[in-house]
């Protein structure tokens, strides 16, 4: 038995090496290369990982999926999905996130289940029922027995001028520390020409809009700003999604406002479990929280820039439907014609 699962491995490896000669690569915002693989740009660290999810994972029709794109709200929509999904299945004060981090408790396939094992034993994994992972993966990229199956899967996107800054920001802490920092220029231009992690950008966001617009109950849509906004009416909405609408008892006892209060940004960046350890793709916990906020691209973004992105954000939106709030409670968007 062990002879064959070492001889299953070595097969894979070396599939696996000759496969990655074929991709075209780009030096990465993080240092490492990227590579294209099937319309986007997939991180070397989670290459593997990701073709073994694709090829093996093998979906349940009561499985719920966690999709986005980097850096635009995935460490908190894991939060509310696990407490909105499990609310009654642990007492409110023994909440698991306390004592584990989001992306402890919604594991990612990519970054994760299949980082150090192309063929994971996911049958005892997830602690509650039903299944709950995550992904960065494109929607025209997941295995097709998330496509095919009743599965569900919740997507949230963010304006791109705040998600690009913030996967700026993030990619510098990644870099080692005799390395320097790709500058805001450098990092800006590759984002213009639709290479980071898990890129193009529109084309990730626009893959799940449309597939959520053709099928909404399979796929809902989320926007970061909105959320922000009016959290309580957007969890109410999640949690019908989900299948486990909020009872008239539970809105009159709070138990929105609780699952708002519990998965804050401000307080999930003060608990003691957010503040140490690693997560096993090697990011410390904390580089997962900076500020959520909407709109501190203003801080960093050139006149130059945002002309060059108002453009962009026109050119790939248009006809779809599909808008972003850049500023807070402002009417400054920019949609689709």
């Amino acid at each position: 038995m062990v002879s064959k699962s070492h001889d299953v491995y070595s097969s894979w490896d070396d599939e696996f090496t000759k496969l990655v000669q074929s991709f075209p690569k780009e030096k990465g915002w993080a240092g490492s290369n990227l590579y294209f693989y099937q319309g986007f740009w997939c991180p070397s660290l989670v290459l593997k990982a990701f073709i073994s999810f694709q090829k093996h994972f093998q979906a349940f029709n009561s499985d719920i999926i966690v999709a986005t794109f980097p850096k635009c709200g995935t460490t908190w929509l894991k939060a509310l999905t696990f407490s909105t999904l499990y609310r009654n299945q642990f007492p409110w004060d023994e909440n698991p996130l306390l004592t584990f981090g989001p992306h402890q408790l919604v594991r990612f396939f990519e970054y994760d289940l299949y980082l150090n094992n192309p063929f994971p034993d996911l049958r005892n994994v997830c602690a509650y029922q039903p299944r709950l992972f995550s992904t960065h993966a494109p929607y025209a990229t997941l295995p097709t027995s998330i496509k095919d199956s009743g599965c569900k899967i919740v997507y949230i996107c963010r304006n791109p001028m705040d998600m690009f800054i913030s996967l700026w920001l993030f990619s510098a802490k990644l870099r080692d520390k005799n390395q320097e920092s790709l500058s805001l220029d450098e990092a800006f231009d590759k984002f213009y020409h639709g290479i980071s992690a898990h890129g193009p950008f529109f084309d990730h966001v626009l893959g799940y809009w449309k597939a959520s617009q053709e099928n909404p109950n399979k796929i809902l849509f989320l926007n970061f700003e909105d959320l922000k906004e009016d959290m309580d009416s957007h969890l109410k909405i999640l949690a019908m999604f989900l299948g486990v609408p909020f009872t008239d008892d539970e809105e009159k006892q709070g138990v929105v406002e609780k699952i708002a209060k519990i998965c804050s940004f401000e307080n999930l960046k003060e608990l003691e479990v957010n503040m140490k350890d690693v997560h096993t793709s090697g990011v410390p916990h904390t580089h997962f929280f900076r500020k959520g906020e909407v709109g501190d691209w203003s801080n960093y973004l050139t006149p130059f820039m945002i002309e060059c992105l108002e453009k962009l954000i026109q050119e790939k939106l248009n006809g779809s439907g599909l808008t972003f709030k850049l500023l807070s409670e402002t009417a400054n968007n920019i949609a689709s014609p």
